[in-house]
């Protein structure tokens, strides 16, 4: 039985494996974060590249959250939700951000 290549067998579970593989994906902003991101910003007058600098960050970002691409950060979910005033987390996403009182 010499000269069988055998590390080109194909078995049964080749199938199972590559439908298990696909389904590894990044959750992503959803759409309706991306939405009040863009109205918040336009409310206050804001292009991508100003709130961009505001926050620290660079346009890209700003494009990628308004357009559901970007993997959710909490710290640039954060920023935004402070420079345009209205709640982008938790079950109350679009509400305006409440001030909380300063702890002294």
């Amino acid at each position: 039985s010499a000269g069988q290549n055998k590390q080109h067998l194909v078995t049964k579970n080749t199938a199972k494996l590559d439908r298990e593989t696909e389904e590894l994906h990044h959750d992503r902003v959803p759409l309706e974060v991306g939405k009040v991101i863009q109205k918040g910003r336009q409310d206050k007058g804001l292009t991508q590249k100003d709130l961009a600098t505001k926050i620290n960050e660079k346009p890209q970002v700003i494009a990628d959250y308004e357009a559901g691409r970007a993997i959710p950060n909490n710290q640039v979910l954060g920023k935004v939700e402070r420079a345009i005033g209205l709640k982008l987390r938790g079950k109350d996403i679009g509400l305006p951000l409440e001030a909380k009182p300063k702890k002294k």
